[in-house]
């Protein structure tokens, strides 16, 4: 089944040209034809655990969590490391399109329609309805905000984009015991990945700022976005 965005103008009636393009989500969604969105994205980026998700619950603005576009467990299109297991930090493992999708529907139209990803599960477990109840500004949050920049900033919707940084050993820690805590995999598993992921850490910073990402700690972060609901577009 292929699914539509249709885009129509103020004045569309029955009969007057209406566009349409191929969509990731299974639905058909109407989007005005304008250039001036209802709101715009800040994107937050950073290594897994370094306090992205934080700074995106306290910001007080509308979210949505790049992470619930993770692929399903049994996708044959997963990337998989030397030994076998899922590379869940590969951005070949999460549905740019859908996320991107997503985001242009939320700024657009004021709402959208995102699934509930279940880490420990590696699956889907329902959906959320996200709303813009009026504001003008909405942040996401993920480790794929690198590859959803380019995206974002071609369909008009991108504000701003924050890299959050800190000690790798400290995000290290911090991202072990979050883990643990949340159950998401095997002890043995989150041992390995977070080896992995703090040799990593430089390259994912440095990828973040080549793609536009300005670094910041995770206060400056939670400061700048506690004025965001002023700003206007």
């Amino acid at each position: 089944m292929v699914d539509l965005v249709v885009s129509l103008t103020p004045s569309t009636l029955p009969g007057a040209d209406v566009r349409a393009a191929p969509r990731a989500s299974g639905r058909i969604v109407c989007m005005p034809a304008t250039d001036e969105p209802l709101a715009r994205v800040v994107l937050i980026g950073g290594a897994s655990g370094s306090g992205k998700s934080r700074i995106a619950e306290h910001s007080g603005l509308p979210l949505l969590r790049l992470d619930d576009f993770y692929r399903e467990h049994d996708d044959p299109a997963l990337p998989r490391l030397e030994s076998g297991e899922v590379d869940w930090d590969h951005p070949g493992s999460w549905h740019l399109d859908r996320a991107a999708d997503a985001l242009e529907e939320l700024a657009r139209t004021g709402r959208t329609t995102a699934p509930i990803y279940d880490i420990s599960r590696s699956a889907s477990v329902g959906s959320r309805e996200i709303t813009l109840d009026g504001a003008t500004l909405f942040v996401a949050e993920g480790i794929f905000v690198a590859q959803m920049i380019p995206e974002a900033r071609r369909r008009g919707i991108l504000d701003d984009a924050l890299c959050v940084h800190r000690s790798r050993w400290v995000t290290m820690a911090l991202r072990f015991a979050r883990d643990l805590r949340e159950h998401r995999k095997s002890p043995a598993f989150l041992v390995k990945r977070g080896l992995l992921l703090a040799r990593r850490e430089p390259a994912i910073v440095g990828a973040l700022t080549d793609a536009g990402c300005r670094p910041v700690r995770v206060r400056s972060a939670l400061r700048m976005l506690a004025h965001a609901p002023q700003r206007q577009i």
